[in-house]
């Protein structure tokens, strides 16, 4: 472990990245709008002082703010500005963690303040994007000094009564980790803040939280138990979906989108060379409810054709007729394609691996999704805006998802 660990975190960073390309943006308030254009997913100070929230939907947003700049969000352009920032780091740090497309852990032998401004302004002078830095002998610590001195702060950790300060009222749900289950949870004993959280003893904690628990109790006590990751772990699941724009029920449409998510996650498993044994098909219904349809494969499968068969009998089980406005296709099981056992039935053939790999070069080639299934056509309004053709879990690389 390094002595110590520092957490840089860009301040509003979708809006940030929009203002490199767009200056006059600046002290204006701005949204960025989600892929169907229909909720805010990010959001300037200037926008935030109105009221606006993430995740509130554009028509909710509009009467409060209706001076406001409201802007489709570009996954390809935010990418460009995190491998920029990611270099920067590497630069000043020869430990660092891609945590995710606006964050990153890395190692500091001190705990300095020069360290972190110099950071904050080689970040501003070769990306544009302002930051927030903390640093502190843990990673929880670390993410806690950036996430509560912005924007633009900066924030050491190098002392225990520095430490103690920090988590003094500070909600535990502003630990990583723990969310409103957990909350409510530690909330039955008594535990709401984040010093009565590292005052409990460790063992009720681990009751309570299990193991992930324990380690975020040796962390904010200032105990390193959770270390710098510079590659990404290993993938448990892979899963390609999210909003389908407008609710609906109708069939052609549905099946239109477990083929697009299909083809996505075929995308993610060609890239890090796996194949699953097990695909789920996860449904929300609106306007309450879902369901959870799952499937052991014959056989370890990576093949479009082999996949997609088995999604679309999946949707056959888990629905029938409700409105759905939330779809995502998971492969389970994952394992190296290149070890894998194949089945004695499997219906795979040559003329299918070859047809797969045309249409990845040609896609490769001419763009993402200019090769795509027939099935899709319903989708004319989706491939017709450029919003949907690239999104965050297509950066790759990332160690938080």
């Amino acid at each position: 472990m390094p002595a110590f660990i520092g957490h840089v975190d860009a301040d509003s960073f979708y809006v940030s990245a929009e203002r490199v390309r767009l200056p006059h943006l600046h002290r204006m308030p701005v949204g960025v709008l989600g892929n169907h254009g229909a909720c805010i997913i990010a959001k300037s100070y200037e926008m935030k002082a109105f009221g606006v929230t993430t995740g509130m939907p554009i028509w909710e947003a509009l009467p409060i703010c209706p001076d406001g700049i409201y802007i489709k969000r570009d996954f390809t352009w935010y990418e460009t500005l995190s491998r920029k920032m990611l270099a920067v780091v590497k630069s000043i740090s020869p430990l660092v963690e891609y945590y995710s497309v606006d964050e990153m852990f890395f190692s500091a032998e001190h705990p300095s303040h020069d360290l972190a401004r110099k950071l904050q302004a080689k970040v501003l002078s070769a990306v544009g994007v302002p930051v927030s830095v903390g640093i502190a002998r843990t990673k929880i610590l670390a993410k806690l000094a950036s996430d509560h001195h912005k924007p633009l702060g900066c924030f050491v950790i190098g002392d225990n009564e520095t430490r103690l300060a920090l988590l003094h009222d500070l909600p535990v749900t502003e630990i990583t980790g723990i969310a409103r289950r957990s909350a409510a949870r530690l909330a039955s004993h008594g535990i709401t803040t984040c010093e009565q959280f590292v005052q409990a003893d460790r063992r009720l904690i681990r009751r309570i939280l299990t193991k992930r628990g324990e380690d975020l109790w040796w962390e904010l006590n200032g105990d390193s138990v959770i270390p710098i990751a510079p590659t990404r772990p290993r993938n448990k699941f892979i899963a390609r979906g999210g909003s389908l724009g407008r609710a609906t029920n109708d069939p052609d449409r549905l099946r239109a989108f477990v083929v697009r998510n299909t083809e996505r996650l075929v995308e993610a498993l060609h890239f890090y060379q796996l194949g699953c044994d097990q695909l789920i098909l996860d449904l929300s219904f609106k306007p309450s409810g879902g369901s959870v349809s799952k499937v052991n494969l014959l056989a370890t499968a990576w093949r479009f054709e082999e996949i997609c068969l088995a999604a679309l009998r999946l949707l056959e089980q888990g629905w029938a007729s409700q409105m759905v406005h939330y779809m995502h296709v998971i492969a389970g099981g994952l394992r190296d394609r290149r070890h894998a056992q194949r089945s004695l039935f499997s219906t795979a053939d040559r003329r299918e691996e070859v047809i797969d790999r045309l249409k990845h070069t040609v896609n490769e080639s001419f763009g993402r999704f200019i090769l795509r299934s027939a099935a899709t056509l319903p989708l004319a309004d989706v491939y017709g805006d450029p919003a949907n053709a690239y999104d965050i879990c297509d950066i790759y690389g990332k160690s938080c998802f």
